[in-house]
C-alpha cells in the first residue's frame, strides 16, 4: 500500500476518532505519530518539536496568566461589577440585557483575553437573569456563544500572542490593530440583539438614570483600572504583554484578598451593583478568600493544560505537513487564485472552513506560517492580514460542527448545543459582514497602529 493511502486511512480513523468525540488534542497527536512512521519521520523529532515550543518563546508564558486574570476578575466580583455598569447604560433600550451581556463580554475581554472565559463567565453570569427578564433561553445562551468571540480580537489576546510568536510580529502591535475591529464585532452583535429582541418584544425595560450609571461605574472602578493598567503597560513600552499579565495577576490577588475584608466590614451584598447601605461599599468588591486562590489556580491550570500541549501537538502537525508537502500545495492553490483581493479572500475561505472542525489554535499555528507569507508577497501588510485571519478564527467559534463556544454556552446554561444554532446563526451572519469589511478597509486595522507609532 502506497504512503498516500496510508496516509488516507489515518485521516479517515482520525475524524472517525473526532466525530466519536475524542479530544481534539488527542485527534491531532493521533494523526501526527501515524503519518510520521509512515513517512518515516524520527519520532525524537516530534519529541524535539513538542519541546522547543515549552522554551523557545518568553511571550507565551502570558497564556496561562491571562486565563489566571480572567478567572481572578470573576471570582473577584470585578466581572459582575462591569456587567451591571453594561445594563446601567444599555437596560432602557428593547434588548438592552442582551447588549449588556455582549458588551460586557468586551469588556472581560479587554481583561482575560480568552474566548471560553469570556463566554463561560458572562453566561453563567447573565444567562438567569436574561431568563428571568422574559428572554427566549435558546437567544440568551447564543448571545453568550456570540459576545465570547471577541475575546480572542480585543486585546489583551491570547491568540495573537501565539500569532505574534510564530510570525515573529510585534505582540503590541498586534494588539493595538485588534481594538477597532473587536469594537465593530461588539456593535455588530448589538444590533443584531436590538433587532431580534424588538421584532420578539423580549426583555424588560428600565429607565435610563444617569445616577445609576454613575454609582455602576464608579462600582466597576476597579476593572477599569485593570483595563487601562494592562493597556497602559503594554502601549507605553513599560511591560511586554507577559509582564503585563503578570502585573494584572499580582493586581487581581491582591484586590480580591484586600476587599473580602473589607466588604465583610461594610456590608456590601454581591448581589446587587451597588449596595445602599454604604457609600464606601461601591468601590469595593467582593474579593476572596486566601484560602480559595489555589482552587482558582487550579482551573486555570486545567484551561492551560489542555490549550498549551494542544500548541504543541499543532506545532508538530506543522512539521509533519511541510515534509508532506501541504505548504507548497496550499501556497500553489492560493497563489494561483491571481493578485491581492483573490489571494486574500482565498485564504479567508481555507480559514472560515477550517475553523468550523478545529480550534483557533492549530488554525492559526499549521495555517498562518502557510498562508501569511503569501498573502504579504501580494501585497497584504502582515499587521492586517494577522487581524483578519485571526477575526476568522475566532468567528470559528461559534461555526457548527465545531464551535466551541457554542459548546462552552451550552455547557454553563444548560441549553442543548443543537438549540442554541437557531440564533447563534443571526450574530454569525453579522460577524462575517463585519470580517468583510475589515478585509476590504486595513485602515480598521492599522490606524491605531500608526497613530501610536
Amino acid at each position: 500500500m502506497s504512503d498516500g493511502s496510508w496516509i488516507t486511512l489515518i485521516s479517515l480513523a482520525v475524524t472517525a476518532l473526532f466525530m466519536l468525540g475524542t479530544p481534539v488534542l488527542l485527534v491531532i497527536f493521533y494523526w501526527v505519530i501515524g503519518c510520521s512512521f509512515v513517512i518515516d519521520l524520527p519520532l525524537a523529532n516530534t519529541g524535539n518539536e513538542l519541546i522547543n515550543v515549552f522554551s523557545k518563546g518568553f511571550a507565551l508564558l502570558a497564556m496561562p496568566l491571562f486565563i489566571l486574570t480572567g478567572d481572578l476578575i470573576n471570582q473577584s466580583g470585578i466581572a459582575r461589577r462591569l456587567s451591571n455598569f453594561a445594563y446601567s447604560c444599555l437596560g432602557w433600550l428593547r434588548g438592552g440585557l442582551a447588549m449588556a451581556s455582549i458588551a460586557a463580554c468586551g469588556l472581560f475581554a479587554a481583561i482575560s483575553g480568552s474566548n471560553s472565559a469570556t463566554t463561560a463567565t458572562i453566561g453563567s453570569m447573565l444567562h438567569p437573569e436574561m431568563v428571568k427578564g422574559n428572554y427566549d433561553e435558546r437567544f440568551s445562551a447564543a448571545t453568550a456563544a456570540a459576545g465570547g468571540t471577541v475575546g480572542i480580537i480585543i486585546p489583551p489576546s491570547i491568540i495573537f500572542i501565539v500569532y505574534g510568536f510564530l510570525m515573529n510580529l510585534p505582540i503590541s502591535e498586534l494588539f493595538i490593530a485588534g481594538i477597532v475591529p473587536g469594537t465593530m464585532m461588539v456593535l455588530a452583535m448589538m444590533t443584531v440583539a436590538f433587532i431580534v429582541c424588538t421584532i420578539n418584544g423580549w426583555g424588560i425595560l428600565i429607565g435610563l438614570s444617569f445616577q445609576r450609571v454613575i454609582k455602576t461605574a464608579f462600582g466597576a472602578w476597579l476593572g477599569f483600572f485593570a483595563i487601562g493598567l494592562v493597556l497602559w503597560g503594554i502601549y507605553t513600552g513599560k511591560f511586554s504583554p507577559t509582564e503585563a499579565a503578570g502585573v494584572t495577576v499580582g493586581f487581581c490577588v491582591f484586590v480580591g484578598l484586600l476587599c473580602y475584608p473589607l466588604n465583610k466590614v461594610l456590608g456590601s451584598d454581591a448581589d446587587v451593583p451597588v449596595n445602599e447601605k454604604s457609600f464606601l461599599s461601591m468601590f469595593v468588591v467582593e474579593g476572596f478568600t486566601l484560602p480559595s486562590v489555589p482552587g482558582i489556580v487550579s482551573r486555570s491550570a486545567q484551561i492551560t493544560g489542555i490549550l498549551v500541549p494542544l500548541i504543541a501537538v499543532s506545532v508538530a502537525m506543522q512539521q509533519v505537513l511541510s515534509s508532506l508537502g501541504a505548504k507548497e500545495y496550499i501556497g500553489e492553490f492560493v497563489t494561483g487564485m491571481g493578485g491581492y483581493y483573490a489571494v486574500l479572500f482565498t485564504a479567508m475561505a481555507i480559514v472560515f472552513i477550517t475553523g468550523m472542525i478545529l480550534e483557533s489554535l492549530p488554525v492559526t499555528i499549521i495555517l498562518a506560517p502557510i498562508l501569511a507569507p503569501i498573502a504579504v508577497s501580494v501585497g497584504v501588510d502582515p499587521v492586517h492580514f494577522a487581524v483578519v485571519f485571526l477575526v476568522g478564527a475566532s468567528i470559528g467559534f461559534i461555526t457548527p460542527p465545531y464551535g466551541l463556544n457554542l459548546y462552552v454556552a451550552s455547557g454553563v446554561t444548560g441549553v442543548p448545543y443543537f438549540r442554541l444554532l437557531r440564533f447563534s446563526t443571526m450574530y454569525l451572519a453579522a460577524l462575517l459582514i463585519v470580517w468583510v469589511f475589515v478585509a476590504l478597509t486595513p485602515i480598521t486595522a492599522l490606524w491605531l497602529v500608526g497613530f501610536m507609532q
